[in-house]
C-alpha cells in the first residue's frame, strides 16, 4: 500500500513540475500548454477567414464553455487525477502480471527503438488510432458510456475548441483500453511521441471547426470538416452512430461505418432529448451520476 501512496504523491509533484515548466517555456519544442494555444489560434483563424456556416458567430454558442474544456480536459484534469489514476492502475496491473510470472514485456512483440523513427511513430500513429476508433464506437454502443459521451455531442454548433469537450471518465476509458495494444509495440521518449499527438490536435481541432473541407482523395484516409459533422448529426441512419474516426477516417470506410449523404452544412447537431441536457460545466460532469 505504502508503493501505490508513493506512486499517487509522486504523480502529483512530478505532474504539477512538469506544468510549471511548460508555462514557464523550461522546455523544448514540444510544450503542449502553448502548443495546444497556438494550433487553437491558427485552426480559428482558419474558420475567420474560411466559415463554412457564415451566419455562425465568431463567438459561437458556448465557445468560452468549449474554451475551459480544452484547458481543463488537455491539462488540469492531468493534475486533478489523471496521471496519478494512469500511473497506480499501471503498477496494480504489473504487478497482477508479476503474481502469474509475466511482465508487459512479456507482450511486446518488437521493440520500436529497433525500427527507423519515422516506421516506428508510424506504427504507433496507426494502432492507436485504430484502437481508438474501436473504443469510440463503444462509447456509441454502450449506453453507460454513452451516457459520458453525450458531454460531447451536446455541441450544437461547431468550432475548433469543441474538439476536447468531452467528460473526464473518456479518457480514462480510453487509456485503458490502449494500454496493452501500446505496451506490445514498446515506447517512445516525449519528445517523438509528441509529433502524433500534435498531428492528432490539428485534425481534431480541423474536424470540428466551421469548415467544409473534404481533403479530395485524402478525404478516404483523414477524417475532414465535412465527415465528422455527420457524426454529431441528430438525426442519424443508425442509433449508434456513424463516422466514428478520430484522426484517420480508413476505418470508417473500411467497415461500412462511413456516411455522408451531402454536405451537412446546416443539419441540427445533437442527440434526442438534448434539450434537457445541462449546460453548465459541473452539471455536465455530474450528469452520468444521475442515468442508471
Amino acid at each position: 500500500m505504502e508503493k501505490y501512496i508513493d506512486i499517487i504523491s509522486n504523480s502529483y509533484s512530478g505532474y504539477w513540475n512538469y506544468l510549471k515548466q511548460e508555462l514557464l517555456f523550461q522546455n523544448n519544442w514540444d510544450n503542449y500548454f502553448y502548443g495546444l494555444i497556438i494550433i487553437s489560434i491558427l485552426v480559428w483563424i482558419l474558420e475567420i477567414a474560411f466559415p463554412w456556416r457564415k451566419n455562425q458567430a465568431l463567438i459561437r454558442k458556448d465557445f468560452w464553455l468549449d474554451t475551459f474544456y480544452m484547458f481543463f480536459n488537455f491539462f488540469l484534469l492531468n493534475l486533478i487525477v489523471l496521471i496519478a489514476l494512469s500511473n497506480t492502475a499501471s503498477e496494480f496491473f504489473n504487478d497482477i502480471l508479476g503474481t502469474l510470472g509475466l511482465s508487459v514485456s512479456s507482450f511486446q512483440l518488437f521493440d520500436v527503438d529497433n525500427l527507423p523513427l519515422w516506421l516506428g511513430l508510424l506504427i504507433f500513429f496507426i494502432v492507436g488510432d485504430f484502437v481508438q476508433w474501436n473504443t469510440h464506437r463503444l462509447l456509441h454502443r454502450v449506453n453507460f458510456l454513452w451516457n459520458f459521451h453525450k458531454v460531447h455531442h451536446s455541441v450544437k454548433e461547431m468550432g475548433f475548441s469543441a474538439h476536447l469537450r468531452y467528460h473526464w471518465m473518456e479518457p480514462v476509458v480510453y487509456k485503458s483500453i490502449l494500454y496493452i495494444p501500446l505496451a506490445i509495440i514498446g515506447g517512445f521518449d516525449a519528445q517523438h511521441v509528441a509529433i502524433v499527438y500534435f498531428f492528432n490536435i490539428v485534425i481534431g481541432h480541423l474536424n470540428h471547426a466551421n469548415l467544409g473541407w473534404n481533403y479530395g482523395p485524402l478525404k478516404y484516409v483523414l477524417n475532414s470538416p465535412e465527415m465528422h459533422i455527420w457524426h454529431h448529426a441528430k438525426e442519424l441512419p443508425v442509433r449508434t452512430g456513424v463516422n466514428f474516426g478520430l484522426t484517420l477516417s480508413i476505418w470508417d470506410y473500411l467497415f461500412k461505418t462511413n456516411y455522408i449523404p451531402h454536405s451537412g452544412k446546416d443539419i441540427e447537431l445533437g442527440f434526442e432529448g438534448d434539450e434537457n441536457f445541462p449546460n453548465t460545466f459541473i452539471n455536465q460532469e455530474l450528469y452520468p451520476l444521475s442515468k442508471k
